[in-house]
């Protein structure tokens, strides 16, 4: 019998139908998808509008070579600069998922440090808590030591510089010098190396899962810039899962007023209803790279037109709907009824996060930040009580020793998905607690 997936997973079902906010059963049981998947859905499942835009391109343009112009790409380019990107990021590359996006961010940083005469500027920072990919390169720059075991001897070593962490700072949990300490490592961490050797920062301005919505001290991202432009350091932003107004802006980098070289977003660009993400840069490094001769090579199944009509269907309904200016006001309802309810628990080291992306970190000792064991799958087993009790939540962390519950919900919840996801947290959470008290 062919079993799936791969290698069997504790948490497996089978998933019948998705509607909405809820995902349904092969058994009839309905369950509150508070992870939007894998924090990809926006606009809720099963909308017809975006399914009869999939079904007239299948009939129009099946497949199309991607550097060809076809009316669903142009249809989705002028979505994307009317309407949603940074006014500086002018050019448009599509691939299929964020792992294959961010390795043409790394390509396109490379290539433009070579195409003006820097070659040895070849190195790229990545961060000690992080996730960029599945590939095996990103899999071996990224902050993310589970997804790297039975590969370390084969993939690349990554170069880092310390994720900022308010809670845990080395100097103390929200240490106001926080900001200060974690400057001076990005600026050692240069000074090592050689900004010579450097061609690019890879980051995500907040933490997706592998962190848990880790937001960075006030002020960090702004004057992190500076030190990566007066060091000729480009500046990539991987907002995979925070673009499309996951928090609150249309992409994270609004929130600290930088402005990334290179950006690539996807997850929510198409709310999950095709395959598609974007790397975007601007003229000035796309100009260098094909004046030097260079490719910017595409994959097979990029920008394809299936994928880009359900792009595009998907960013109208998000505009038409204000769908986005939603996020910050359900956002801030549900974390301030997270606290409410769960702030005072001795299992919750934090609540953080902003619009509809929230981390919980757990632990087993809140004053010490003490984790619980990594044997003890505190996280696996708060997900498979949440899954029970009909809450699909979403695991963070690195594989390390850190339990962190996300919540990603669609865009569409109301007070009563709210209600639901703070209640059913709380019951995880006491069941954890008393079972190891």
């Amino acid at each position: 019998m062919i079993k799936w997936p791969y290698l069997p997973q504790d948490l497996g079902l089978e998933i019948v139908k998705s509607e909405g906010a809820y995902l349904y059963t092969k058994e009839g049981f309905k369950i509150l998808d508070a992870a939007g998947g894998a924090i990809v859905n926006n606009i809720g499942y099963g909308r017809e509008e975006v399914a009869d835009a999939i079904k007239k391109t299948a009939l129009n343009n099946t497949y199309v070579l991607p550097p060809f112009l076809t009316p669903e790409r142009e249809e989705l380019l002028d979505e994307l600069r009317n309407h949603w990107l940074p006014p500086h990021l002018t050019r448009i590359h599509l691939s299929s998922g964020g792992s294959e996006a961010n390795e043409s961010a790394i390509k396109m940083a490379i290539q433009y440090q070579a195409s003006r005469g820097e070659p040895k500027k070849n190195i790229i920072l990545t961060r000690s808590l992080s996730y960029h990919g599945t590939t095996l390169n990103m899999t071996g720059i990224s902050g993310h030591a589970a997804r790297k075991r039975g590969l370390e001897n084969y993939v690349p070593v990554a170069k880092t510089i310390e994720t900022p962490y308010p809670l845990r700072c080395p100097l103390g949990s929200f240490h106001p010098d926080a900001k200060d300490y974690y400057l001076k490592n990005l600026k050692e961490v240069i000074s090592h190396h050689g900004a010579e050797n450097i061609a690019a920062l890879l980051m995500e301005p907040v933490n997706g899962s592998s962190g848990g919505a880790i937001y960075p001290p006030e002020g960090y991202w702004k004057e992190a810039q500076d030190i990566l432009i007066s060091n000729d350091i480009l500046l990539i932003a991987d907002e995979v899962m925070t673009g499309f107004g996951r928090t609150g802006y249309k992409f994270s980098c609004e929130d600290y007023e930088i402005k990334p070289d290179i950006m690539i977003a996807g997850k929510g660009m198409s709310s999950g209803y095709a395959a598609i993400s974007g790397t975007y840069s601007t003229d000035k490094i796309a100009e260098s790279i094909m004046n030097a001769g260079y490719l910017v090579m595409f994959h097979t199944f990029a920008a394809l037109p299936l994928s880009c009509t359900a792009s595009s269907a998907v960013l109208k309904i998000l505009r038409r709907e204000n769908l986005c200016e939603k996020v910050n006001p359900l956002g801030k309802k549900l974390k301030q009824k997270l606290i409410a309810e769960l702030g005072h628990h001795p299992l919750v080291a934090e609540i953080r996060g902003k619009g509809l992306l929230i981390g919980v970190e757990i632990v087993k000792d809140k004053d010490k930040l003490l984790s619980f064991d990594e044997n003890e799958r505190i996280t696996d087993q708060i997900l498979s009580k949440g899954l029970e009790e009909g809450v699909l939540l979403y695991p963070g962390g690195t594989g390390e020793y850190r339990d962190i519950i996300c919540l990603g919900p669609p865009y569409i919840i109301g007070n009563d998905e709210i209600d639901l996801i703070v209640s059913v947290l709380k019951k995880t959470l006491n069941y954890i607690q008393a079972k190891y008290a």
